[in-house]
């Protein structure tokens, strides 16, 4: 039986105003009878009357009014329900679970039914996921693709308490989960179509600007015949332009290997996914020429404006020079991607770029009184023969200078001892990061050798200290430097730190003597890193070799140096015995550190060793050391392993890499290289 329909509030009151009137009346009437009881009763009479005509229209009116009532809501909710039905935006009711209760025309027209049923909006909707659903009360919004339109998808909850107007229970007191169970959710789709296709016709007509440089132009000309040159000139310009046609570009000469080219931001995607195929077709241009050409090239992505855009291209092709060239190097704000880079580094034969260097650092060393070296943590051979040449170089110019070493491994023992407790050199010569960190300042000049990443440093505080920083290292840049670096020499090409500074050695000045113990040094670096002169040796590394061999370095006591024990040769012999063989030509080995004062010395070498294996590409060895997994990469010139290391956070050169991970397991490190070669299988790389 239906409940006896009741006005309430404001209606109510609305009604019974008439009857309120008659208690004010009485009121009235009593106060005109005590002055004057004639007219008093005549009011009386009137009062008497106004009472049961305010009755009578009241108990007349009463159900006329309801029934009225009754009659407007029936058609407001009649024209409520019409206008949600045909609502333009579609709007649907589900349950906490996903499941369709109702929906208005426009939902079912985009749904695909005309009915409301029980389907789930997962069904309908593939890329919403039940995790999606708000778990909280506030809206919850995604965007979706479906049926090749865009929409903005709006979820809201909708309470129980909120449906009941008598429910007098607040479910802020109930637990989250039942408060879901007691709720339904409304769906709103927006159609974003028109805006995610003007969005994108706006990105893709944004210019990108590019520094296409030619990294050997003058040595690919002088390697062949004269009357050829011109030829092979035109043919490199026409492929750099056709290229540049391919993708609408606008390109202009700079200079006679130097280029401008501008392009839309649509093309870039395509050029990411075939790894920029200009690279491959200038390389592939010979007639004759001994030198492949090459090009690199810098791109500035989504710069704010134009002179932005060109300083962004300008550190691009900066990096992508001081990684070798032969590359690629997109810069997007603070994100740098790479391409290319497969071929070897080509050795300069002028030295103009070392003199000018070496001139720039005694303007330097002169202007500071105190001088901090440092290399790499766990520092090499080629570190601190390098750190040597530079502690040289400040003694000449009568200034004090400091080598930080944390820890000596055990192929760098011998070296360090024969500075150790000599009278030539000063008891404060080598320093830790505390001591170096307590004598620095503002004033003092940091040299960082065989290293240009901070955080690979012996001590990374020191940069945050002083103002002039220089770096002089052979490996390949990334886009992790020193923000305040004063002078900066980094040259992929260069077989070794050692050789770097020695060339600068014969610039400083013409009073400068090495001692023997630094020719030692410095001459050991470039054999270790050349693996006896076989890895990345040219020219000028025979020319600095035979500069410090005058400088006294003695080859058979160097060898003598080089020698291990019995049981870090046993633990190299293990490592090569348990090598396993991935994908046919990459060589994966484990280095047990057990009992082994150097294990990353030790990986390096075995890393080393492995090549010598028939049909070996690459080999990674890894060890476990101070709760960081140590990798060494090594190759000969079939990958390039240092973009294999920096994937993975590591860095180094074209067949000399390593990284150093954290927070990961030996088994760990060892998928994410072979993820990372199967990654570079997939995309050709």
């Amino acid at each position: 039986m239906k409940k006896d329909l009741k006005l309430k509030g404001g209606m109510r009151i609305y009604l019974l105003w008439p009857m309120l009137m008659i208690p004010l009346l009485l009121c009235m009437n009593i106060v005109i009878l005590l002055f004057d009881q004639r007219i008093g009763r005549i009011v009386f009479l009137f009062v008497v009357l106004y009472s049961l005509l305010a009755l009578t229209a009241y108990f007349i009116a009463k159900p006329k009014l309801l029934g009225a009532l009754v009659t407007y809501a029936s058609n407001y909710g009649q024209v409520q329900r019409r206008l949600m039905k045909e609502m333009a935006v579609p709007y649907s009711v589900i349950d906490s679970e996903g499941h369709l209760l109702w929906m208005n025309d426009e939902f079912a027209e985009i749904a695909g039914f005309a009915k409301a049923s029980r389907q789930s909006i997962f069904h309908i909707f593939e890329s919403i996921k039940e995790d999606m659903l708000p778990k909280s009360e506030q809206d919850n919004t995604l965007h979706i693709r479906h049926n090749e339109k865009h929409y903005l998808v709006l979820f809201r909850y909708i309470f129980a308490a909120d449906l009941d107007a008598d429910t007098y229970w607040s479910y802020e007191d109930t637990d989250s989960d039942q408060k879901h169970r007691n709720s339904l959710l409304t769906m709103y789709l927006y159609d974003e179509t028109e805006i995610v296709t003007l969005k994108k016709d706006l990105s893709d007509q944004k210019l990108i600007i590019g520094l296409l440089y030619i990294d050997n132009y003058e040595e690919a000309l002088e390697s062949i015949d004269e009357v050829r040159r011109s030829l092979l000139s035109a043919l490199v310009e026409r492929k750099i332009n056709k290229n540049m046609q391919s993708i609408d570009a606008i390109i202009k000469k700079l200079e006679k290997d130097k280029y401008i080219c501008i392009f839309q931001n649509r093309y870039l995607p395509q050029l990411c996914e075939t790894r920029f195929p200009i690279l491959d077709e200038v390389r592939g241009v010979n007639i004759g020429n001994e030198l492949p050409v090459t090009i690199s090239i810098g791109l500035s992505v989504d710069a704010e404006n134009f002179n932005k855009g060109y300083k962004q291209a300008r550190t691009a092709i900066d990096l992508a020079l001081g990684r070798g060239g032969d590359q690629v190097v997109l810069k997007e704000h603070e994100n740098t991607s790479y391409f290319g880079g497969k071929s070897v580094s080509v050795e300069k034969n002028t030295r103009v770029k070392a003199r000018v260097k070496a001139h720039a650092l005694r303007e330097l060393l002169e202007t500071k009184d105190d001088i901090i070296v440092m290399g790499h943590a766990i520092g090499d051979v080629d570190s601190f023969g390098a750190a040597i040449g530079i502690y040289r170089i400040a003694k000449t110019l009568n200034k004090k200078a400091h080598i930080v070493i944390n820890e000596v491994t055990t192929s760098l023992r011998p070296m360090v001892n024969r500075f150790l407790n000599n009278a030539d050199y000063e008891d404060d010569l080598f320093i830790n990061s505390a001591e170096a960190k307590a004598m620095a300042n503002a004033n003092t000049l940091i040299v960082m050798v065989d290293v240009n990443r901070p955080n690979y440093t012996e001590c990374p505080e020191l940069l945050d200290v002083s103002d002039s920083i220089v770096i002089l290292d052979h490996h390949r840049q990334t886009g992790e430097t020193p923000d305040n670096a004063v002078l900066s020499y980094v040259e992929p090409y260069a077989s070794s730190s050692c050789e770097m500074v020695a060339e600068i050695l014969q610039y400083i000045s013409e009073g400068l003597r090495l001692r023997q113990a630094e020719a030692d040094a410095m001459y050991a670096g470039i054999v270790m890193d050349t693996n006896n002169f076989l890895n990345k040796t040219g020219v000028r590394t025979f020319e600095a070799a035979a500069y410090l061999r005058r400088s006294g370095a003695d080859v058979t006591r160097i060898r003598k140096m080089f020698r291990t024990e019995l049981l870090e040769y046993m633990a190299k012999a293990s490592a090569v015995s348990s090598t396993d063989i991935y994908l046919d030509n990459y060589a994966f080995a484990v280095l047990d550190d057990t009992g082994v004062e150097s294990p990353t010395v030790l990986c390096a070498q075995v890393a080393n060793e492995l090549l010598n294996i028939t049909e070996i590409k690459a080999s990674f060895v890894f060890t476990e050391y101070n709760d960081k997994i140590y990798i060494s990469a090594r190759s000969i010139d079939e990958l390039n392993v240092q973009v294999v290391m920096e994937k993975i956070g590591g860095g180094g050169h074209m067949s000399v890499a390593g990284a150093q991970l954290t927070d990961c397991s030996l088994r760990e490190a060892i998928e994410k290289v072979k993820g990372v070669l199967n990654t570079m299988k997939k995309e050709g790389a």
